[in-house]
Order: C-alpha cells, then structure tokens, then sequence
C-alpha cells in the first residue's frame, strides 16, 4: 500500500508524448490555414489603401505647391519646354509689385520713371512691398520675342534700394524711391506697375512608366536668367515627389485673348501596382 502511495505523484505528474504533440501541431497548422484565408484579403486590401493613400497625398502635395508657386508667376513669363521625355516648367516668381510715378507733381517735383532714355531710379506711389537690394524690377513684360522680356533683360534691372518696412505708404508729401542698375525700359506699362522678381524656378518632371521607383519631379532655384530655356537649369534641386510614372505640363497663353493663361498640372504616380492620376488646372495672370 505504501509502495503505490508514492508513486502516484509519479504518475500524475507525466507529460505528453510525441505523437499528441504532433497531432497538436497539425491541428493548429490547419486551422492556421483556415484562418488565413479569410484574413489575407482584408489585410492585403488595408495595405492597398495605405499606399494609394500615401500616393494621393504625395501627387496633391506636389501639385499644391506648384499651383501656389505659379500663383505669383510675373505675367508671361511661364514656359514650358519638352527634351527628351522630361518636361520642364519655368516662371519668374514674383516677391512684391508697386505703381511707379508717371507725372511730377503740381510743384515739378519728384522723381519721374523715364522711358525717353536710361534712367535708375523713379517714385513708388500707393502701398510699398517689403523688398531688399539683389532683386529685379521689371516693367511690362510681354514674353520672349517681344522687345519687353525678362528673361532678355531688356525691360528688367537690378534693384539696389531696399524696404523694411512692413505697410510703408509712398505719397507726394513722404515718397520712397526705388533705385536700380541704368537701364532705358522699352514700354511703359499702362497701369503704371512695376515688378520685383526673384530669380526663375523650373519644375522638372522625369517620369519613367517602365520603372516608377526612377521617375522623379523636382524644383530647380538659384540659378540666372536665359533667354533660352534651359533643360535642365545649372542649379540646386530639391525632390518634389518620387514614383513618377506620368505627367504631362502643358500652359495655353491665350485663354481668355492673353489676359490670363491657363496650366494644367497632370501627375500619375505608381508603386507596387498601385496607381493614382490627379489634374489641376489654374489661370495664371498675364496682364503686364
């Protein structure tokens, strides 16, 4: 009797043999399997959507900031060349923009712009921009071809005065002149404006639909004017938006008799099979 009494601890205590553990194995495997066959199609799908997602937000993105950047494009200076399956968008970005004085005042005073002959500096009347020497005061641009271009420089000079003044008010009474490099503007603008630009950026779209991980659309700034276009600029770039399978720049000067452009922003980006397309359009003003 005492010899059974201690091996009962024994025999209550065993473990499981290998054959239960493989059976075990087994079974979980199955119903594993079963499992995954319901559960792959939701997961695969959540995966799908995350990425067209993040596709969405990154083309909108890139198109955002290219329309706000056109938004302040100097009248007729938007252009847009194709090389090569790349196609290059460039503009002159606009900083600030005044009325310059066409007639001295009742007493022959100040400071007149004059078109008969070289002049550097003239009167801003009205609302005076926030502006610092190095950038360029261009007047009554109408595009390559046109005796008035920036991009030639021949309506275009180099602002050596400068205003730090946030809402500064050019009158008769106090007037704050502007003054730049000798130049003999070729047109006065009707509306007597001037521009102060900064120096041109180029949107550069290199879509490759065979492979979309290489396509690629980048913002080129910091290099000069030219009077040709060029594919692509000497300068600093910075990535735009990756997974370029597609895109198409296109700008139609005469929408409205020249008044006003219009540019139409077509990007499709790709990855992993996924793939999402967006358009935006927008006028662009172009009246000097």
């Amino acid at each position: 009797m005492s010899a059974r009494r201690l091996n009962l601890p024994y025999l209550s205590g065993r473990g499981f043999t290998l054959v239960e553990a493989v059976v075990v194995i087994a079974i979980a495997g199955i119903i594993a399997a079963m499992l995954a066959v319901f559960i792959r199609a939701p997961v695969e799908a959540y995966i799908d959507t995350t990425r067209r997602a993040r596709l969405t937000e990154l083309a909108d993105t890139a198109l955002r900031r290219m329309a706000r950047d056109l938004q302040a494009a100097l009248p007729n200076s938007v252009r847009i060349t194709a090389v090569g399956g790349s196609t290059y968008l460039e503009f002159i970005p606009v900083v600030g923009g005044a009325r310059y004085r066409q007639y001295p005042t009742a007493g022959s005073a100040g400071d007149v712009l004059d078109f008969a002959t070289t002049d550097s500096a003239a009167d801003l009347l009205g609302p005076v921009p926030v502006y610092g020497a190095g950038l360029g005061a261009v007047v009554f641009n109408l595009g390559p071809g046109s005796g008035a271009d920036a991009y030639a420089g021949n309506n275009r000079a180099a602002v050596t005065s400068a205003n730090a003044v946030d809402g500064l008010f050019s009158n008769d009474a106090a007037p704050h002149t502007l003054t730049f490099a000798a130049v003999q503007f070729p047109l006065a603008s009707p509306g007597a404006r001037v521009h102060l630009v900064n120096t041109p950026v180029t949107y550069e779209c290199v879509p490759n639909a065979a492979n979309p991980a290489l396509g690629v659309l980048r913002r080129h700034v910091g290099y000069g004017f030219f009077v040709a276009q060029p594919t692509p600029p000497a300068a600093a770039s910075s990535l735009l938006a990756a997974q370029v399978a597609e895109c198409n720049l296109t700008y139609d000067p005469d929408v409205t008799r020249m008044r006003t452009g219009l540019v139409t922003l077509w990007l499709r980006l790709e990855e992993s099979g996924e793939s999402i397309r967006l358009v935006h359009q927008m006028h662009v003003e172009n009246a000097p």
